[in-house]
């Protein structure tokens, strides 16, 4: 399936931006500018079930994965292509393998667990949903969200489809590993990359760089500290 993007910038290289779970494209709304300004051609995209692109009730990662690979043949790229992952997102893209110079994934370990039963996950997705459409409660459980960022998320939540993603932790356990010279950022402390799993990472040839103190979505919390964590991107920021 095609995928929804945002696309800004006109660069000849790309980056390539996939948000994480309940989120969407517009997650990346202070990303993208400064991207475009340092010369990419940015596209953000909508995962499957989130924002304006297609529901799948039977979704699994690799057909997310599929479908950004399709989505991105389908625009025809000039130049090389930067991509950046973010948790959920930062699975699909290590499942999508593709043709990437450089590959950031944001405070993840590129794994999902299976075997969850689709009523009851579908119905905890609808009630977290729920919370976050109401961009006050985003605020006050996050209060380093700017309020476009509280804005941002909310509409992302209405936007949501809940059995699309929660179809995604029916099927098998999926387990993928990082390439040589791929990038991890992570929080750290991180609820979701242990230091056993940094040693994996780096064991493989990954690269692992940690931003302290910052939060799951790190560039929300520490967004010139990310940056600064990426110059194969956004260069010596600002």
């Amino acid at each position: 399936m095609l995928l929804h993007a945002l696309d800004t910038g006109d660069g000849e290289k790309t980056a390539l931006l996939l948000h994480g779970l309940m989120g969407s494209a517009e997650s990346w709304w202070r990303i993208a500018p400064v991207l475009a300004a340092r010369g990419y051609r940015v596209l953000a995209m909508d995962l499957p079930g989130h924002g304006l692109s297609p529901r799948d009730p039977r979704l699994t990662i690799e057909k997310a994965a599929a479908s950004v690979v399709e989505t991105v043949e389908s625009l025809a790229l000039r130049g090389p292509i930067h991509a950046i992952g973010h948790s959920y997102g930062a699975t699909v893209l290590a499942a999508a393998r593709l043709d990437l110079e450089v590959v950031v994934y944001v405070d993840s370990v590129l794994a999902f667990t299976g075997g969850a039963d689709r009523a009851s996950l579908t119905a905890q997705y609808e009630s977290d949903r729920g919370r976050r459409e109401d961009p006050a409660w985003l605020r006050s459980s996050r209060p380093f969200y700017t309020a476009q960022d509280a804005e941002v998320e909310a509409r992302a939540a209405t936007l949501f489809d809940p059995a699309t993603s929660a179809s995604v932790s029916c099927s098998d356990d999926v387990i993928l590993a990082p390439r040589r010279g791929e990038i991890l950022v992570h929080a750290e402390p991180s609820n979701w990359v242990t230091d056993d799993d940094k040693r994996d990472f780096a064991e493989r040839g990954a690269l692992v760089r940690s931003i302290p103190n910052a939060a799951h979505t790190v560039w929300y919390s520490h967004f010139e500290e990310f940056t600064a964590s990426v110059p194969e991107m956004f260069g010596q920021y600002p």
